[in-house]
């Protein structure tokens, strides 16, 4: 385990300060690691996008703060803080509508 997870909010706080003065408008921390899972909380500002990647096997996304737009070919699904959504193993973005925290898991082979 990377660090303490006793205190998801103050991480999330931390990393969305980060986002809002960083130049590409992002931060991120991968908080658990243990053999093929990974958890990573992900802080975007407004208008930032992680631009269209392929998916693990397994993944999910959690919103833990403001909304997010994910998309992939010929749809999108807007999510506010508190949903959690399994994310589709094809190709899919990740745009912040507002400025936002979200928690991603992720099974790796």
């Amino acid at each position: 385990m990377n660090q303490d997870l006793s205190d998801l909010t103050a991480l999330a706080d931390e990393h969305l300060a980060a986002a809002r003065t960083a130049p590409h408008g992002r931060s991120a921390h991968l908080v658990l690691h243990d053999g093929v899972l990974r958890q990573t909380v992900i802080a975007l500002k407004a208008g930032t996008a992680l631009d269209e990647h392929n998916a693990p096997p397994a993944a999910s996304l959690q919103v833990l703060t403001g909304r997010v737009r994910l998309t992939t070919h010929g749809w999108a699904d807007e999510l506010a803080a508190g949903a959690l959504r399994m994310i589709p193993r094809e190709r899919h973005g990740l745009t912040a509508v507002d400025d936002c925290v979200v928690l991603l898991t992720a099974v790796n082979d």
